[in-house]
């Protein structure tokens, strides 16, 4: 996969950086696997802000993809990849051997014409899918869930992985990219390989026009605030710590709170390396 560089053309176009997408199928997805997305520009049900910088942007279809995996032991052929404006990974069309379709993530060398399958034990090979248990020890893997049958929930953006490095009463241990180390079930199920599109973190947008595209409304820094509407206003921290615009520190305050699952975490991902 290979980045694309523009001729400076216009300024938009002298810093623009963006993956190059030539591999991937050209039309419109498949209809029966879309539904309609709709937008909130980051208000609550009241009408109220509840989520800042967000508004605008391309009208989307959300792809439903198949994160569960379910169609055990059921070979699957590769039918096409596809671009996702919905997440940063890239798509993969299975055409299943009941002729039913799918969408998965697609993992890095998976190519068209591949034959994946998910189930208890199986190959050991990108895009197939099996249990923490079946898979030797030192393996990569995406789309992890955190319960069996609920689905993959980690690894599942562009590049993502995680890999599997023991195996211990029933527990898998996974070291994820973050650098934490933590356990889940071996019953759960993962995909082989790791997230396609891995170069998406050095793309660069180019032009703010291209970020509002996307859906992000412009950021105003605090400090260029006047002190009335920012409590870091007034071109000076005016001795105080940084904080967010409700006065809530922002610089070294834990942001964990979900305590039900810290028994599961063996390694923080800010321990010293």
């Amino acid at each position: 996969m290979a980045l694309k560089t523009f001729r400076p053309t216009t300024p938009g176009l002298r810093q623009l950086v963006l993956v190059d997408r030539g591999h991937l199928w050209k039309g419109a997805p498949v209809k029966m696997l879309t539904e309609g997305k709709t937008k909130s520009g980051g208000r609550n049900n009241h009408g109220r802000i509840t989520t800042r910088h967000i508004g605008g942007g391309h009208k989307q279809v959300y792809r439903r993809v198949d994160f569960r995996r379910t169609k055990h032991d059921m070979s699957a052929v590769v039918e096409r990849l596809e671009y996702d404006p919905n997440r940063t990974a890239f798509l993969a069309l299975l055409k299943y051997s009941d002729k039913s379709l799918a969408y998965i993530l697609a993992p890095q060398r998976l190519a068209v014409g591949d034959t994946v399958v998910s189930g208890i034990k199986v190959d050991v090979k990108p895009g197939n899918a099996m249990q923490l248990a079946s898979m030797p020890i030192g393996t990569i893997v995406h789309n992890i869930e955190l319960k069996p049958g609920g689905g993959g929930k980690i690894a599942r953006s562009a590049g993502a992985y995680g890999q599997l490095v023991g195996r211990d009463a029933g527990w898998a241990i996974l070291r994820l990219n973050s650098g934490e180390t933590r356990r889940v079930r071996a019953e759960c199920m993962a995909t082989v390989g790791a997230v396609s599109n891995p170069d998406h973190m050095n793309e660069a947008t180019g032009k703010a026009g291209r970020t509002r595209w996307m859906g992000t409304r412009p950021t105003v820094r605090s400090i260029a605030m006047n002190p009335v509407d920012h409590p870091n206003g007034g071109r000076t921290k005016g001795g105080k710590h940084w904080a967010t615009p409700w006065g809530k520190s922002t610089k070294g305050a834990k942001t964990r709170k979900n305590k039900a699952t810290d028994r599961f975490i063996i390694r923080p991902r800010h321990a010293a390396k």
